[in-house]
């Protein structure tokens, strides 16, 4: 054999054996036992590029709807809940609490689509300090021919059984919660660690 092609060889070798021996020296970035297999956190680290991956997607979806309204993805979501939320007729903080954003957010993005003809705010009978939000019919009529789109879209974009989107909905609902409760940790965990350094 060439003495070129030894020292290749030998060169991937040694590589492969260097990425062999940081995989087993590298620091699990999970600790649960059911997020492990087999002591490994690779199934873990799969999941979060799948996740990622699909909001990413799910995201420019979203987006390309808003844009066949003039809108973007953010004020599509809003006024698709609108609709949808309380029989098309609803306050901020339900859209903040629904959409888990915060009030003062939601009325930012409401304004604009009140600028746009597309929301129409009405005193609320019950507490005339506050207002509901409903959509005007130009809203309607563009939503509703909107779902010739929405429909096919939406079935590809979720290829499940319904045992399986019962399930999904299910998990998705906690890990939003584990999510907020996440983002609060790393943030308290990050100023530990600059409080230690100091």
């Amino acid at each position: 054999m060439p003495a070129s092609t030894k020292r290749q060889t030998t060169g991937t070798a040694t590589t492969k054996a260097g990425a062999s021996s940081a995989r087993k020296t590298s620091k699990l970035t999970v600790s649960r036992p059911e997020l492990l297999v087999d002591g490994s956190d690779a199934a873990f680290r799969a999941l979060v590029h799948d996740l990622l991956a699909f909001s990413a997607r799910i995201q420019d979806i979203r987006n390309k709807f808003g844009r066949l309204l003039d809108l973007s993805g953010t004020s599509y979501t809003i006024l698709m809940s609108i609709a949808h939320l309380q029989h098309g007729e609803a306050g901020i903080n339900a859209i903040a609490d629904h959409l888990h954003f915060s009030g003062a957010f939601i009325t930012t993005e409401v304004n604009k689509l009140v600028k746009a003809g597309l929301v129409a705010k009405v005193t609320n009978p019950e507490d005339r300090r506050r207002v509901r939000l409903t959509l005007t019919p130009e809203a309607r009529t563009q939503l509703d021919a909107l779902t010739g789109i929405q429909s096919p879209v939406n079935d590809m974009l979720f290829p499940l059984s319904a045992e399986e989107f019962q399930m999904l909905g299910q998990i998705m609902s906690k890990l939003v919660v584990s999510s907020d409760q996440a983002l609060h940790l790393v943030d308290y965990l990050a100023l530990q660690a600059k409080v230690a350094e100091g």
